[in-house]
Formats: structure tokens, sequence, C-alpha cells
């Protein structure tokens, strides 16, 4: 491993000085190029560094073990050396994670489908407060929302609505909440105060560029016709929904959000861009490892992956055994420690995988 961090820190140095070259400045795509592995590169010199420097106090500390004969230095001399080697066992351990082999999808934005499943029109509220979720969350973290397309119940729900979130890996961060989300409440229609059961999927999908997946033209069926539902006049009665059809796969994307039948024909081939590549990724994934199961490989979105009881106030991830008790809280985006906890959990089980 420290072979490797070697020859990473090597490269690293090296691009910071291919990114002061004047020359490399000019030529912007390959100073884009440079930056971008730099960036990549940096989190994992810098807890190399962090591991080296502790490396050195320690050295530094036992020498003096060695060498003094006060009581109380050497007292001193044992706490530090206790504290460092903590240090570089921690950053140890952080730096196997940080080697571990990089889904290229992290860095991506993704395209989010929620849709209301069991439940009626509770399935469709709750398809809702997820919506609230996750677009809290992104806005607390700065990432950029915007509604490709919906299809709003009459109760102030959705049957489901379709999201890009653009920014910094968002992939990386939203990826294992794709799955089936259980949620257990009263509704308010409900007058003998029974707690009803119902579902909602969520699909998390990298978004794509042309550069990822290439469609031809002649695969794509494209149907227009009058939007229904809320929108306004001229949504509803001029031909700009959007229906694609990818001919060879059978995929189907709509869009109708937008009064112009342009911005819902780009929107559609953004999802239908995104649905594509996550095909093509799982088909790929499963090849090279047919025996395992990956959150977004596995294409297994009918697992309930967490429950959500309101009259506990609980919310409870079926996969890693997480219990948290600030339900509220959670769906106005406070979403936090659930997601950092996920990320833990799966690099742990990486490192498992790897034999680190």
């Amino acid at each position: 491993m420290f072979d490797q961090l070697k020859e990473i820190e090597k490269r690293y140095d090296l691009l910071n000085e291919k990114l002061s070259d004047p020359q490399v400045i000019a030529r912007q795509s390959e100073f884009k190029q440079y930056a971008r592995e730099q960036s990549e590169l940096s989190s994992i010199v810098n807890e190399y560094r962090r591991w080296k420097k502790a490396d050195r106090e320690l050295e530094a500390s036992e020498k003096m073990l060695e060498e003094e004969s006060d009581e109380e230095l050497l007292s001193m001399a044992r706490e530090e050396i206790a504290e460092l080697q903590q240090q570089k066992s921690d950053s140890e351990g952080r730096l196997k994670v940080l080697l571990l082999p990089r889904d290229p999808r992290d860095g991506k934005s993704v395209i989010m489908e929620i849709r209301a499943g069991t439940g009626g029109d509770e399935a469709g509220l709750f398809c809702a407060d997820l919506f609230r979720m996750y677009t809290r969350y992104a806005e607390r973290v700065k990432w950029k929302i915007e509604i490709l397309n919906s299809n709003p119940t009459g109760v102030g729900g959705f049957k489901e609505v379709v999201i890009n979130i653009q920014g910094k890996d968002v992939y990386s961060k939203l990826k294992y909440e794709a799955g089936t989300h259980r949620v257990q409440r009263v509704p308010a229609t409900e007058t003998q105060g029974r707690i009803h059961t119902s579902a909602v999927t969520v699909a998390i999908l990298p978004e794509a560029e042309e550069v990822d997946v290439q469609i031809n033209p002649g695969d794509l069926k494209i149907d227009v016709y009058r939007a229904s539902g809320p929108g306004g006049q001229s949504v509803n009665t001029t031909d700009s929904a959007v229906r694609i059809t990818h001919k060879p796969t059978g995929l189907m994307v709509t869009c109708q959000d937008e009064k112009s039948q342009h911005k819902n024909r780009e929107r559609a081939m953004k999802v239908l861009r995104a649905r594509l590549y996550d095909e093509t990724m799982r088909k790929q994934h499963e090849e090279m490892a047919q025996n395992r199961k990956s959150q977004i490989g596995s294409g297994d979105r009918s697992e309930r992956i967490r429950t959500y009881n309101f009259p506990q106030e609980r919310v409870s991830d079926h996969r890693i055994g997480l219990t948290l008790h600030k339900l509220s809280q959670m769906l106005e985006g406070d979403i936090d420690e659930l997601l950092e906890k996920l990320t833990i959990h799966f690099q742990t089980e990486a490192l498992k995988g790897s034999g680190n």
C-alpha cells in the first residue's frame, strides 16, 4: 500500500507543477483534465502526509524513550507514543478506504425518480414528503435542483416526480437511497386512528453525458401531445408534452412540466440517457461480479431499505440496523448522519471484500 501511496504523491506533485505551467494553463482542456485528477488525488495525499507526520513524531518519541532517564518525561513520552500510534492506525484505516477502487459514477450529478407505490393517496403524499426531504438536503449542501417531470395527485402528493440534482459527488452521497421506502402513519382521512403502511420507490441514476451514452436518433420514437393536469392554459392547449420511446430497449420517458415542447424534449432525453447509462453499467457490473450485489448494480428496487414510523418519530434503515428518533428533522433535510453511516458501512463491506 505504501509503495502505491508514494507513487500517488509523486503524481500529485507533478500535477501541481503542470497546473502552474503557463503553457498548460493556455490549453484549457488539458488544464481542466489535470485539475480534475489533482482534485481526486488530494484527499489521499493529504491523509498520507498526516500519516507520515505521525510516523515521524512517533519515531522521535520512541527515540526519546530510549535516551531519557527522567521519569516524568518518560511518562509524557509514553502517553504521546500511545496517541501517535492511534493516530497512525486511524490514518491507515482511512487510507485503505481512500485507496478502494473509485466508482467512476461517484462524481456525477444524478437523476432522482420518486414514485408512489402501494398505498393510494397516502403513498402519493409520502412521495411528496420524500421529494421535500431530498430537495431541502440538496439546498443545504448547495446543490442545484431542477424538476424534470412530475405527476401530481389531487390531494397534494405525487404519483411520481423526477428531479435533476447537480453538484460535486452527488451520486456518491445519494446512491444508497435507491430502493423501497416504507411509511407507517395514521392518514388524515382515517377516523379510527389506525396506522396504515404505504410504500414509495426511489431510483438514483447517475447523470450521463452524451459521451457516456451514444443514442442513434433512428432508434427513437417521439410523440407529442397535450399535457394534462395543472400548469396553466398554454400548457393544456398546445402539444407541448413529449414522450420518447427507445425502440431497442422499450424504455419510455415522458415530460410535460414545461410549456415549451423543445424544453420537454431536452429534459426527456436527459432522463432517457441516464436510464440507458444505468442499464449499461448494471450489465457491466453483473458480468464482472455475478455473485456480488451493488446498490445500483442489482437493480432490485423492490427491496425495502427503510421504514419511517410517524407515531414513534422513528426512521429505521434495515440494511445497517440503524434507528434514529428524529423523523421530523430528517424530513426537513437533516439526513447527514444517515448518509454518513451508510457510506461508512458500505465502505467497510468493500474493504472486507478486497481482503484489506
